[in-house]
């Protein structure tokens, strides 16, 4: 199969913007949103604020040896709010949908309607029908499961996790358009992709670093073992070998998810997630931005280090800039096809609240191979 098609680059996420503030709470979002210098500066002060207090170290060891556990937690305390559609997707990531026409979107960007999300430390209501991205997201993190060394990129580590690879089949062997998604959660993608994407030749795989949420997507009354194969994975171990060998997929997903990762670690989990991609394959993210709604609203003692905060359930996070994602994803040998700020205003009009986010969209793609 033809490799993924290229989506034109956007430069506005959405086609609602406020150009008249008397009009603010008319609608639950509004999109490209500017901000003043003003505000800028109100958003660093507040970082260094609440940054100025870091975690003491065996405490920062504590939520790394134990980050499965609270992501375990986490999926049992939430296993019933979970799954819900997600328009969003196929709007701004039409290669997930080969078959479908980009321009057949339309208007409905981001407009989805959730009526019990689950909300972590207060943020993004649901109220009036909307739900904020950044609260699905909430659920959707996965969180690498820590070992006392960074993980290894030799390639003898990276051979460890492709034995019998190339002497038999692997699920979705046969398959002709791969797709995986990492930290799948409870499936928030997967069956959006599954339901969507009729593609006889379309096989999805996902995991997540909870034994939980794989458990739920596996038992999910969606899951299609014959389209789909769900596993646990530690992102960060080069002891934990992927199902299919490098070269194999289409399209890796990564839906605020790099941002659970300790920081020092994303690098190695970038350079081996691209090498399962084909040549022409590509990463899709979105994720956290610098100075998001939720950086703003962490207090003192949460941080961890620069940009990278502690939740009150024990689950972490980093909050990106553009050159930041741009360095990881080039500096593993992919080329840039979209890195954009998703500036949203988004409005809770029955408390007359307003709540700025900030996240990056990026499409990184393997660059074909040489022509001999």
């Amino acid at each position: 199969m033809a490799a993924p098609r290229e989506a034109p680059e956007r430069r506005l996420f959405g086609r609602r913007f406020l150009t008249d503030p008397a009009r603010l709470f008319q609608h639950n979002a509004w999109d490209n949103v500017e901000w003043s210098e003003e505000q800028e500066a109100s958003a660093r002060s507040k970082v260094q604020e609440n940054s100025s207090q870091l975690l003491p170290q065996d405490k920062q060891e504590d939520y790394e040896v134990n980050a499965k556990k609270y992501w375990d937690e986490f999926y049992k305390i939430h296993e019933n709010g979970f799954f819900k559609d997600r328009h969003w997707l196929f709007t701004e990531f039409p290669e997930l949908a080969p078959d479908r026409n980009p321009s057949q979107n339309g208007d409905c960007v981001r407009e989805f309607s959730n009526k019990d999300e689950s909300n972590q430390e207060g943020l993004g209501s649901c109220e009036n029908g909307h739900c904020s991205l950044e609260t699905r997201a909430e659920n959707q993190l996965n969180l690498t499961k820590t070992t006392p060394k960074i993980c290894a990129e030799e390639p003898a580590a990276q051979e460890h996790g492709e034995l019998n690879h190339s002497h038999g089949a692997y699920p979705g062997s046969s398959a002709s358009y791969r797709i995986l998604e990492v930290g799948c959660g409870a499936g928030n993608t997967v069956f959006p992709i599954l339901q969507t994407n009729n593609d006889p030749g379309l096989f999805v795989y996902c995991c997540d670093f909870s034994t939980t949420a794989v458990d739920l997507v596996q038992n999910n009354a969606e899951f299609d073992s014959s389209r789909c194969f769900a596993f646990v994975h530690d992102l960060c171990s080069d002891q934990s070998p992927f199902p299919m060998p490098d070269g194999s997929l289409d399209i890796v997903i990564l839906i605020f998810v790099l941002s659970a990762i300790l920081p020092e670690k994303m690098q190695c989990v970038v350079n081996r997630l691209s090498r399962l991609l084909k040549p022409g394959g590509m990463v899709l993210l979105r994720d956290y931005g610098r100075y998001d709604l939720a950086q703003l609203r962490f207090k003192k003692g949460q941080c961890l280090s620069d940009n990278f905060y502690v939740r009150g359930d024990g689950t972490r996070v980093y909050f990106f800039t553009q050159g930041e994602l741009d360095e990881l994803f080039t500096t593993a040998g992919l080329q840039k096809i979209q890195n954009l700020v998703d500036r949203r205003l988004q409005v809770n009009r029955g408390k007359q609240m307003t709540m700025y986010r900030v996240w990056i969209q990026c499409k990184y793609r393997k660059p074909a191979a040489p022509q001999l």
